[in-house]
């Protein structure tokens, strides 16, 4: 079957429930039955191409016209201390001719909230809830205390900690061997 358009979907996983979003119009069910709500992204669309081609390690989300009840779970959980953290997960959803899924959608993304902005606005009397969302993944965890050195040990096991359902990063498995290697450096004449 040939794709003929896709649907950017966001998946947040809260603790006390797994909030699904598209970028359209109105609810649409996938082929898994889960029902996803209509909203704008309205910005990050720049960051959002980049997680497609695997280059972007933050996300910043802006979400325009999420539903109201969708809103207000979103600001219980940061009251309770719970967004922090939580997963967001991109996703693409291929689709038909007649913009119907086609398969299970692709994961693109997968990250961690580490930060919600939420503002209210009045436009012609009906309210919109806009909703920036900051986004981090395991790259941007990579960081180090001046001085430090990454270990390959610990390097799996915060991979592991951080996605456990992903492959452990290899991202330090040479570090030990280089330990006590000297690089020469050519010489030109």
């Amino acid at each position: 079957m040939t794709v003929k358009s896709i649907r950017i979907l966001v998946q947040l996983d809260f603790p006390s429930k797994t909030i699904r979003l598209w970028d359209g119009a109105g609810p649409c069910m996938d082929a898994g039955g889960n029902v996803w709500q209509g909203m704008v992204l309205r910005e990050g669309l720049d960051v959002v191409e980049s997680a497609l081609n695997g280059e972007a390690y933050t996300l910043a989300l802006g979400l325009s016209g999420v539903p109201t009840d969708i809103a207000d779970i979103a600001w219980q959980e940061t009251e309770a201390g719970d967004v922090i953290g939580a997963r967001i997960r991109l996703l693409i959803q291929d689709c038909d001719e007649w913009d119907q899924p086609v398969g299970t959608p692709d994961v693109r993304f997968t990250g961690k909230i580490n930060n919600i902005v939420f503002d209210d606005a009045v436009s012609d009397d009906n309210p919109v809830s806009t909703v920036t969302i900051e986004c981090v993944n395991r790259f941007t965890l990579r960081t180090l205390v001046a001085g430090s050195v990454l270990s390959d040990i610990d390097q799996k096991a915060r991979s592991a900690r951080i996605n456990p359902g992903a492959n452990p990063d290899r991202f330090c498995e040479r570090i030990p061997g280089l330990a006590d290697k000297t690089v020469q450096w050519p010489r030109f004449n």
